[in-house]
């Protein structure tokens, strides 16, 4: 019997060993030669507002392959500190984010976000948040890296919330206000069909609006520039309403549900680039779909008191 036992307590031990260098060496890669050697990142993570360099010199973050938390150090937490501390002393400043992904990581979708990119500059923004900052002063971009390695994987730029060029929009990517792109049609249709991140936010967005009477959702169509104005609104709109008919066709959604369209009136990046060519990823950005929650009961609360309906605390 206590052989018998004892067997048993050596295959259990064998297992964890097992299950041990499993998860460090094939889950987290970390037993390569590679990734053995010592963590170095490029020291050229900078604070900018527009052309200006606020900030410089500080350590790049690291992100694993697919991953979305950021790896830190002892001198991102500084970066992190000082760049919380000059939000605060210039309140009539806001933070764009940006968050960019592997060409190895295309197609990687966590929670309600539709790429790792706007996945890791939301991470960026809840650290900035645990620092005091409120939610309503950052917006999230997003871009593919030709770097294989992801050695800069963030930007971050301050900017004047009055003085955004007239005609551009920032995007916030939160549970209240959440963006989806262009992934969900084809191109030039307003037939909708939704992915995996944006089918995951309607459900959240049904059972949020079953629990809050109050509360309503808008829906609006964007549009790139290539086409009439006109043609352009009449896209957005199509595209919104087919948006709608998913909540309450296939979802049973029955609140209040408004839809618009701003056409291509509202880009949040530049059709053309500089020298007049063709710029498709911008396009690509200002071709989505806008869904914004109302609740008037929660008119005067702070927004960051709200974290948890946030769409990043569901990744």
């Amino acid at each position: 019997m206590r052989i018998a036992a004892f067997l048993v307590f050596l295959l259990f031990c064998v297992y964890m060993v097992f299950a041990r260098w499993y998860f460090v060496c094939e889950v987290r890669h970390l037993c390569s030669e590679e990734q053995a050697i010592e963590d170095i990142r490029l020291k050229n993570l900078k604070l900018t507002e527009g052309d200006s360099v606020l900030l410089q010199g500080y350590d790049q973050f690291a992100f694993d392959s697919a991953g979305i938390a950021p790896r830190l150090n002892a001198n991102n937490q500084a970066f992190l500190d000082t760049l919380a501390a000059i939000l605060r002393s210039r309140p009539d400043r806001n933070l764009t984010i940006t968050g960019f992904y592997r060409a190895s990581e295309a197609g990687i979708a966590p929670g309600y976000f539709e790429n790792l990119g706007l996945a890791r500059a939301d991470q960026a923004r809840k650290l900035l948040m645990k620092r005091g900052i409120p939610q309503s002063r950052f917006s999230l971009d997003h871009g593919l890296s030709q770097d294989p390695q992801l050695r800069e994987p963030l930007l971050f730029n301050l900017y004047d919330p009055s003085a955004v060029p007239q005609g551009f929009e920032k995007v916030v990517f939160t549970f209240r206000n959440m963006t989806f792109s262009d992934a969900n049609f084809e191109y030039n249709s307003d037939v909708f069909r939704p992915g995996a991140p944006l089918k995951l936010y309607a459900d959240s967005v049904k059972t949020y609006l079953g629990l809050n009477q109050a509360a309503t959702l808008t829906i609006v169509g964007h549009t790139d520039s290539i086409g009439s104005d006109a043609y352009n609104l009449g896209l957005g709109l199509r595209r919104a309403k087919n948006a709608r008919k998913y909540f309450i066709d296939s979802l049973g959604v029955t609140a209040d549900i408004m839809v618009e369209s701003m056409g291509k009136k509202r880009p949040v990046a530049p059709n053309t680039n500089p020298d007049g060519s063709d710029n498709p990823e911008g396009r690509q950005k200002n071709r989505r779909v806008n869904f914004i929650l109302d609740n008037k009961a929660d008119e005067g609360e702070p927004q960051e008191e709200r974290i948890l309906e946030d769409a990043s605390d569901l990744n």
